[in-house]
């Protein structure tokens, strides 16, 4: 005993704790290095996106942006890891900074590797004209005094990226010009508001704009949703899988996509709304701008929601698409579908067609390719709406709309505009692999014909998505047995938390 106590105050003092004010010192010095260091990627993040889209477009230099966008996605990666090291404070200024400087190189340069945008511009026109965008194609001899040199060039060979030719030899610069619209209500009036806002001439600019201001939106409901429901320390890293990510720059900014319209309403109704009418009034108007956001809606009820909170949300969410769609049933009548039915046989999801469940199709014949992706997709709904977490709805959607590219394994990167806002919302990075996934095959299939591109890359998704739940199962199942050893050493039962079982 008396040894023990002699020997006490010599251990205290050895030099295995440095003196306070040192490590104060030692941890600003490493916060300078780490917001240093995060400063540097974002600012080579951002000048690797203006020069991948200054360089080429999809069709002319493929392999050129591929590389290009390969680099920007090293730099992305590499800015998360060294944001997580930055105080709250600090990572959110740079993640506010970082998502303008983004969003800033995706406005560089004309549209890149879409002419969707093109359609936009027409259908806000044709709105304005008081005509419904539903009710002729752009290539009708009915909205002819509606054309310009911009979108329906008369000089030239017509054979710039972007421009094609109709069945009676007219030059467009948008695609399927002889077919009407397939974009839903609250689409069309934003390309309605774009157009009313836009000055003359202004071309494409004011949608990336447009594109631009939604996407730093989405930024900010993310820092308010995390930082009110999440971890406010992880909350600016979180909002960063969104902020910085290359794909937002490209799809959401330079491709002005209107996905992103959409994964704004489902970050305010899932961050922001309980469940009730509120929430199911911000996923119909997401629903009515892409289809897509549908399926967020069992995520959204995740919990074993009972049946008076279910219609509630399900009723205010038709109530909305109702709505929106209602001034256009008006004019159109049944045409309010546009071309959906013949883009869904075009892009392979009709009897008969393999362009499609890519992964299932290894495994089994192409006529059963088709429902068993359905079921598949069904189980996964009833699995995320009985066993979800109400507290995280977005970890459950998550699960849905990933598990949805993976089995229809498209070929157009912007659909998983929604998964990205998922990610950055749940955590789970491992799902961006998704939308590494549409990128490649987007932008290598002209480099690699005959190649089964689709198969390898939403297979190596697959995988990279396993591997990821398989990693993210081994601390719970730690901590699970090491709560099972205390409990069974502990004299009397173990206290129930306030927060268990939920």
């Amino acid at each position: 005993m008396t040894d023990t106590a002699t020997t006490r105050p010599q251990d205290s003092g050895s030099p295995s704790s440095p003196p306070p004010h040192l490590a104060v010192r030692a941890n600003r010095r490493t916060t300078r290095l780490a917001v240093t260091a995060t400063a540097v990627l974002l600012a080579a993040l951002t000048a690797a996106v203006v020069d991948t889209l200054q360089a080429a477009d999809n069709h002319s230099a493929p392999a050129r942006l591929l590389a290009g966008y390969a680099v920007a996605w090293a730099l992305f990666a590499a800015a998360l890891w060294t944001v997580r090291r930055v105080p709250a404070r600090a990572a959110t200024v740079l993640v506010l900074l970082g998502a303008a400087a983004v969003a800033v190189a995706g406005l560089s340069s004309p549209p890149r590797t879409s002419d969707d945008m093109f359609r936009y511009a027409w259908d806000g026109r044709v709105q304005a004209a008081g005509i419904s965008p539903y009710a002729h194609p752009p290539a009708s001899p009915e909205l002819a005094g509606l054309r310009d040199d911009w979108l329906f060039p008369t000089e030239g060979a017509c054979t710039d990226w972007g421009l094609t030719h109709t069945g009676s030899g007219l030059c467009v610069r948008m695609n399927r010009p002889g077919v009407p619209t397939i974009y839903p209500p609250v689409a069309e009036g934003w390309f309605l508001a774009v157009h009313a806002v836009s000055p003359p001439g202004s071309r494409h600019k004011p949608l990336q704009v447009g594109g631009a201001a939604l996407a730093f939106g989405t930024t900010v409901a993310l820092l308010f949703v995390l930082r009110r429901r999440g971890d406010p320390q992880q909350a600016p890293a979180r909002a960063a899988l969104w902020a910085w990510c290359p794909a937002v720059a490209l799809e959401a900014v330079n491709n002005a996509h209107i996905d992103t319209l959409g994964v704004l309403f489902v970050v305010l109704a899932l961050g922001t709304g309980t469940v009730g009418a509120r929430r199911g009034a911000l996923l119909g108007a997401a629903i009515a701008v892409k289809i897509l956001p549908v399926l967020v809606l069992p995520g959204a009820l995740s919990g074993r929601r009972g049946p008076a909170r279910v219609l509630r949300v399900a009723a205010s969410a038709v109530a909305a698409v109702a709505l929106a769609y209602l001034p256009y049933v008006v004019t159109s009548g049944a045409g309010v579908l546009g071309y959906l039915p013949g883009y869904l046989h075009e892009e392979g999801y009709a009897s008969g067609h393999v362009r499609r469940f890519a992964l299932l199709r290894l495994f089994l014949p192409d006529t059963a390719a088709a429902a068993t992706a359905a079921v598949l997709l069904a189980l996964t709904a009833l699995y995320v709406w009985w066993r979800g977490d109400p507290v995280r709805p977005w970890h459950g959607a998550l699960l849905l709309a990933g598990t949805a590219l993976l089995l229809f394994s498209p070929r157009y990167p912007w659909y998983s505009l929604l998964v990205i806002a998922l990610v950055a919302l749940d955590g789970r990075w491992e799902w961006l692999s998704v939308t590494l996934a549409g990128t490649a095959l987007y932008l290598a299939g002209r480099l690699l014909p005959g190649f089964p591109l689709q198969a390898w890359t939403y297979g190596v998704a697959a995988l990279a998505v396993t591997a990821g739940a398989c990693l993210r199962s081994r601390p719970v199942k730690e901590r699970l047995k090491r709560h099972t050893g205390s409990a069974s050493g502990a004299r009397g039962p173990a206290p129930h938390h306030a927060g268990e079982g939920r």
